[in-house]
Formats: structure tokens, C-alpha cells, sequence
């Protein structure tokens, strides 16, 4: 139920044929990366930031997720620090999080990944447009969490990002400029969804009725993006300062919220 939800797709991208099939091949992914996350709690590091070119300025996807994991996981007893760029840890600092700068890797238990660009088979890094984005790269952290053992989360909309080289076929088959696009790098779960903020908000909601608590209870949208557009952050598509993420207005993003919020609460009834 709640991977169909957030697998909505209101900005039609081609993402949903893509969890379809993703979706006979890795039924219970959510399920998977909620138990990936609530075992490795320890020290989770959240990275995101996804910088629009031509303008390189970074996007409201991917921000707002990852402040609600960083939540989620700071309200079960763990601890969470977000890498990010400068300006979505501008947007970021009225919410007091932790942020991590020249991180080690050794030192986390979990990476997980929120809409943040991954490099495409010629090694470059790429817009849902093909339009190449000049950027500082974070990636090779998860490459270096492969190699030592530690478990890695990405979460994602359109191909581009870390992680979908887990499912690199299916966004070459069924999302437009998928084979230039389309990240190579691999995380050892991958949640797709149609707006990567939706991915996380549907972690947390697994998550939730894994633990019998309602991690997202206290989460307000609309107040949290307007705090994040106020300084300087844009919507990824429309590429303006509104109070929209890809697109998708906040009324949109606050009715999936609402829903997932009844989720939950009707499951633990």
C-alpha cells in the first residue's frame, strides 16, 4: 500500500512503469530498507542536494526527506548527520540538525542517500533533461561503504540519482534519455518513488509500523518547505521559488502526508 502511494505519478516521468517492474522483482524493498534502517540506527549519515543546472542551484526534492529521516531516526534513539551542499545546509539550519562536512565513512553505520546525483556511465552527471550538471560529487562515499561492509539506502525519482544503478535496465527501457542519464552507482536497497521526498516520507511510514510508533505524526509540509523556498531553495522542474516540489504543488505533497499519517494510524490500531 504504501509503495503503490508514494509511486504515484503525478508528473507522469515514466517512474511508475518503472516500479512496476521493479516491484516484481524486489517486492518488499521498503520493507527491506525499514529493517536496513531501524538495525543501523548507530550513526546514519543522510546525504542529499541535488544542484539544477544551468543555474546549479539545489532543489526542495530530497531536502525535506532527508530532514524527516534525520527526525525519524533522531526520535528512535539514533543519531544522524546530513552532507549536503552549502545552500541546503542554509535552508536546513533553522531546524538545528546535525550536518557532517569531510565525513568518514568508517565511522556510520548506514549511508542513505535522498535525491542525490549519481555519475552515469561516461562518469558524468546528468538533469532528468540530459543536461550535464557541474557539481560536487558524493557518490564515492557509497562506493567506499560498499567496500567496507556498511549498509547503504538510496532513494529516488528518476534514474539519475545514487542507487539506481541498481535497476540501471529498467530506466534505460522506460525513462526518457534513461541511457545517459541513468546513474551506475549501486546501494544495497534502492527505493524508487514518484518524488524522492515521498520515497523517504515512505521509509519512515515502514518504518513506523515495523516499531509501532508514528514517526511521522509531527511532520508539518507545507511550514517546512516554505522555510526551505524562503531561503533559496527551488522547485526542481518549474526551477522558481514556490512553494511546489517537482512540480506538484504543496497541497499535493501535504494530502500524501495525510495519507500516509492514516496509514499508519489505522495499522496500529
Amino acid at each position: 500500500m504504501i509503495a503503490h502511494l508514494i509511486n504515484t505519478d503525478i508528473g507522469n516521468r515514466g517512474i511508475l512503469k518503472v516500479y512496476l517492474e521493479y516491484r516484481m522483482q524486489n517486492y518488499n524493498f521498503l520493507e527491506n530498507a525499514a529493517k536496513i534502517l531501524l538495525n543501523n540506527i548507530e550513526n546514519v549519515l543522510i546525504v542529499t542536494g541535488f544542484p539544477i543546472p544551468p543555474m546549479n542551484i539545489c532543489e526542495t526534492d530530497g531536502t525535506l526527506g532527508a530532514l524527516a529521516l534525520y527526525n525519524a531516526i533522531e526520535k528512535v534513539g539514533g543519531k544522524a548527520e546530513i552532507l549536503t551542499y552549502e545552500e541546503v545546509e542554509k535552508a536546513l539550519s533553522p531546524f538545528g540538525v546535525k550536518l557532517a562536512r569531510n565525513p568518514e565513512v568508517e565511522d556510520y553505520s548506514l549511508l542513505i542517500s535522498v535525491e542525490t546525483s549519481g555519475k552515469a556511465k561516461d562518469w558524468k552527471y546528468y538533469s532528468m533533461s540530459g543536461l550535464e550538471m557541474k557539481t560536487k560529487p558524493f557518490d564515492n562515499l557509497f562506493l567506499k561503504a560498499k567496500e567496507l561492509g556498511i549498509p547503504t539506502i538510496g532513494i529516488g525519482d528518476g534514474g539519475n540519482e545514487i542507487g539506481m544503478g541498481k535497476i540501471r535496465e529498467l530506466i534505460k527501457k522506460y525513462v526518457p534519455l534513461g541511457e545517459k542519464i541513468g546513474s551506475i552507482i549501486e546501494t544495497d536497497e534502492l527505493i524508487v518513488s514518484a518524488v524522492s521526498n515521498w520515497g523517504a516520507y515512505g521509509l519512515i511510514a515502514q518504518a513506523s509500523l515495523e516499531i509501532g510508533r508514528n514517526l511521522l505524526e509531527n511532520w508539518e509540509e507545507r511550514k517546512n518547505l516554505e522555510i526551505i523556498v524562503k531561503a533559496g531553495l527551488i522547485d526542481g522542474v518549474s526551477k522558481k521559488k514556490a512553494l511546489s516540489v517537482d512540480g506538484i504543488s504543496v497541497e499535493v505533497h501535504e494530502r500524501m502526508i495525510e495519507l500516509l499519517k492514516e496509514i499508519i494510524k489505522v495499522s496500529l490500531r
